[in-house]
């Protein structure tokens, strides 16, 4: 059964002029300590932002919004069922544009890393391999095939051209300083046996001859052939460390959370313990991190892959899936980003030393031309601790890692986030939770997938999340009995200023009249800030704040919407909170005795939680 509704929506659009301009070539090399831009180290802090989950009129906001956020450099996918739907008929136009994609990352002085695949995984569907290469007589997918071989190298052959006739690689002064052949291959080349080792040969035979002017990488292959760097992927890749010593320590995809199935939870990470994993990494000599994802987006149409994939690909990422920031993940990220840039030159060129501690506490020092860094850990999962160091000591939270530029001075520790809450206009999306199952299109083009009646069990969430200790996706959920997705994110760059057409395509039955077009605003703002630190508040632009649901200074407990006063707790909290934050669009709260009044209690150190409403 079919049902279709006439929505008329008033939107806006944007007229953005772009500006490029030609740059000159630079050199992209690398040793064991990192990935050298003309001759000179540089930190890599990246993150994934694929093309085709959002849309053209999106993606200057999510780079830009990246580029605010620390990050200098973005990487993607290249989806080769996206690009060739039949063979050598190629499609760049709209959210495919590739080469626009890429123009918008080195127009905001950003570099880029290109994972051409051309098999991507990445919850696609198919993995990113067109459907027709299944039908191709003879073919087998991913090892010695001359027949699959053929046609990935047509097809990746296609990409490099495109990229080099745009200048866009390094080499030519364009964006793209790295770029990956194959994908993950290590962990499926033993069931290929002989032929698995031959395609891997291949893959980074046919990559080296195509010639970019800068290295290529293979993530999840430890046993890369040379001159290919391998690298890490996963929750943690702190312990991990490149097979040739030569290589730089390189972590392709630190998951920030997880995605979604039909009638499942909702994954959710931490910041605190995606802080933890990034800071661990760079401190046991890291020298490039890329979130996967940075934004997640929506798998339009029908690209979600493998079984039971929601329409939704927010991966609990930094930018949610409208691109709104997610906090307090985007702002504690972003200080840690801010720390880590500030000691670059000490972690890149300084020479490194490392203490273990009892009680799994371990201190790193970094000392180059007379100055030092320090990187203090706890990987216990349970206690909070205190670390003396030269005589001073530090207050050092479980599951944590603490950044001292000086070796004397905190300036930034893994559970003690602060953040501002984000600014921006409200997407919209379409609220289906009337319907059974189908398919649903905004002015011709397909939104997604929907099934609003599959919910999720009752029981597996977690009032008070414990992110302590190593992450599974199992942690921390939310959702429980509720549909695993309920809005559907319909870009403003799809509407028209009136009388756009909503088609719902239905299977299971359901009640139209009860679609609606919301938009998606930030009302609750929560934040956490350990004592000596500033938190930063703010609402969307044009709303302020207008009223302080939880505020606690001491020990209070719990998590955003279960927050609860502590053992020890400021009765004047709640005032001074009011006081500096009702009304006004922003506020600024030092987190300390003095503002918040002197506390007896037997603790090493205290926090403010605030849950406010804009």
């Amino acid at each position: 059964m079919g049902f279709s509704a006439i929505v008329s929506i008033l939107s806006f659009a944007i007229i953005l002029i772009l500006s490029f301009s030609a740059s000159s070539a630079y050199d992209v090399s690398y040793d064991e300590r990192g990935i050298k831009i003309d001759g000179q180290r540089k930190l890599l802090i990246s993150g994934s932002i694929h093309y085709p989950r959002s849309t053209p009129g999106m993606w200057p906001s999510l780079i830009k919004k990246s580029k605010e956020g620390g990050l200098n450099t973005i990487e993607t996918y290249v989806f080769w069922n996206g690009h060739e739907p039949q063979p050598r008929q190629y499609d760049f136009s709209g959210n495919l544009d590739l080469v626009r994609f890429i123009k918008i990352i080195r127009d905001e002085g950003l570099y880029a890393i290109l994972r051409i695949g051309p098999y991507v995984c990445a919850e696609w569907d198919y993995g990113g391999f067109p459907v027709w290469l299944h039908n191709l007589p003879g073919i087998a997918l991913r090892t010695n095939n001359e027949v699959f071989k053929k046609e990935m190298q047509t097809f990746t052959a296609y990409i490099v051209e495109l990229m080099k006739s745009e200048g866009l690689f390094a080499s030519q002064g364009g964006p793209i300083i790295l770029a990956q052949i194959e994908n993950e291959y290590g962990n499926v080349q033993w069931a290929y046996g002989d032929d698995g080792k031959k395609y891997r040969d291949w893959c980074a035979q046919i990559a080296e001859d195509f010639r970019i002017g800068v290295p290529w990488i293979m993530c999840q292959q430890d046993d890369a052939p040379s001159p290919i760097l391998s690298a890490c992927n996963g929750y943690y890749c702190d312990q991990w460390n490149p097979r040739n010593s030569s290589n730089p320590k390189i972590w392709t995809e630190n998951w920030s959370g997880w995605y979604m199935d039909w009638g499942n939870r909702i994954p959710r990470r931490t910041a605190e313990d995606l802080a933890f994993a990034v800071a661990r990494f760079y401190q046991l000599g890291g020298s490039l991190q890329n979130y996967y994802m940075y934004h997640g987006g929506t798998n339009f149409g029908k690209t979600a892959g493998g079984p039971y994939i929601t329409t939704s690909y927010d991966y609990d990422a930094p930018l949610d899936e409208y691109g709104n920031l997610r906090q307090p993940k985007w702002g504690h990220l972003k200080n840690l980003h801010e720390t880590l840039m500030s000691i670059e030159e000490i972690l890149l060129y300084g020479e490194r030393t490392s203490m273990d501690y009892q009680d799994n506490k371990f201190v790193t020092i970094y000392a180059y031309q007379g100055k030092r860094s320090c990187f203090f850990a706890s990987i216990d999962e349970n206690k909070d601790q205190t670390l003396t160091f030269e005589g001073k000591d530090y207050f050092l939270p479980a599951w944590s890692v603490s950044i001292l530029p000086d070796c004397y001075t905190e300036v930034y520790n893994t559970a003690k986030t602060s953040f501002k809450a984000p600014l921006g206009s409200d997407p919209v999306v379409v609220d289906l939770l009337g319907l059974g199952k189908g398919v649903a299109w905004i002015n011709g083009r397909s939104i997604g997938r929907y099934w609003p009646k599959y919910s999720a069990s009752e029981e597996g969430c977690d009032i008070v999340c414990d992110y302590r200790g190593a992450y599974k996706p199992e942690k921390c959920n939310v959702g429980c009995g509720k549909p695993s997705q309920r809005y559907y994110h319909v870009p403003r760059d799809w509407l028209k200023g009136e009388d756009n057409q909503l088609v719902l395509f239905e299977e299971l039955g359901g009640n139209p009249s009860l679609v609606s077009i919301q938009t998606v605003t930030v009302g609750t703002v929560c934040a956490n800030a350990y004592e000596g630190h500033t938190l930063e508040l703010a609402c969307h632009a044009g709303s302020k704040f207008s009223d302080i649901k939880f505020a606690s200074f001491g020990l209070p407990e719990g998590g955003c919407g279960h927050f609860r006063n502590g053992v020890c707790h400021s009765e004047k909290t709640l005032s001074v909170v009011q006081q500096a934050c009702l009304g006004k669009e922003r506020c600024v709260l030092q987190v300390n005795e003095d503002a918040f009044g002197s506390l007896r209690c037997n603790a090493d150190t205290y926090r403010l939680a605030v849950e406010a409403v804009c």
